[in-house]
């Protein structure tokens, strides 16, 4: 069972070297901790080739690019490929920029990454080479629905093969897919894309979840999602009147923290395509 993935996570306490923006890097470190795995950041060149050779997994998130972070993501990258270490990329914000679409694309080019985990709109400019995206947000035009779901499944798994690596599509409805199956994820609440970095945390985590799970990437990944929407769901029902966004933050971390295989078996709303 997909679940079992948790469990592994925190048998293992996977190191997990990120490069992530500084948004929400903060919050990235906390929810690696909730779910039992360690975090490590660093993105000084000289720094990250030694940090990544030490770790098991390595997540690179495009949020806030600037020259030396680039440079970083690509020594880092190939270290992790020489060492078979699970690597992801999220593509926070392709589209939006000539800089940001183009960093993403050298990198899938010549990083080979277990997982690329982005909403729609920057999933489709990964595919088609550009795109739109709404800042970091997805364009509402580009939002999986259950109208077009049975096309966006047949997407995620033509660019899994394209790409050579699983293809997470995540929204109000989550696509976790690779040539042959996808997850179709209903879990998690819409207040959740109200807090800046629960994509950047997701990230996170489901780099703990492949890099604890190598042999099963494709359900570990599926069942980090839905733990991350699950977490949404419970922190939301433990909101009182007074609370707001800084609160709910706090109760989705709170809520991975508390989570098990348990929890996460009886609360998963998902079907395989």
């Amino acid at each position: 069972m997909f679940e079992e993935s948790f469990t592994v996570v925190r048998e293992k306490a996977p190191l997990v070297h990120n490069i992530t923006n500084y948004v929400t890097v903060n919050d990235v470190a906390n929810i690696l901790l909730a779910c039992g795995a360690s975090p490590i950041m660093s993105d000084e060149p000289e720094d990250v080739v030694d940090i990544t050779s030490i770790c098991g997994g390595l997540n690179i998130n495009i949020g806030t690019l600037n020259k030396r972070s680039i440079e970083a993501m690509f020594l880092a990258g190939h270290r992790a490929n020489e060492l078979g270490h699970a690597v992801l990329l999220d593509p926070v914000g392709a589209g939006a920029s000539r800089l940001r679409t183009e960093t993403a694309q050298k990198l899938t080019e010549e990083i080979r990454f277990d997982v690329i985990r982005g909403n729609i709109s920057e999933i489709k400019t990964l595919a088609k080479g550009s795109g739109t995206t709404r800042g970091v947000d997805a364009d509402a035009a580009d939002a999986v629905t259950q109208e077009n779901l049975e096309g966006m499944v047949a997407f995620a798994k033509d660019l899994s093969k394209d790409k050579k690596c699983i293809i997470a599509i995540t929204g109000a409805i989550d696509l976790v897919a690779d040539e042959q199956r996808c997850y179709v994820i209903r879990n998690g609440r819409p207040e959740m894309g109200r807090i800046t970095g629960t994509g950047c945390q997701l990230s996170g985590m489901m780099t703990a979840f492949i890099a604890a799970n190598p042999e099963n990437k494709l359900d570990a990944a599926a069942a980090s999602v839905c733990a991350m929407g699950l977490a949404g769901e419970i922190g939301y029902s433990h909101m009182k009147e007074e609370d707001g966004n800084s609160t709910y933050r706090n109760r989705i971390i709170d809520a991975i923290c508390h989570m098990n295989e348990k929890v996460l078996k009886e609360g998963a709303n998902y079907e395989i395509r």
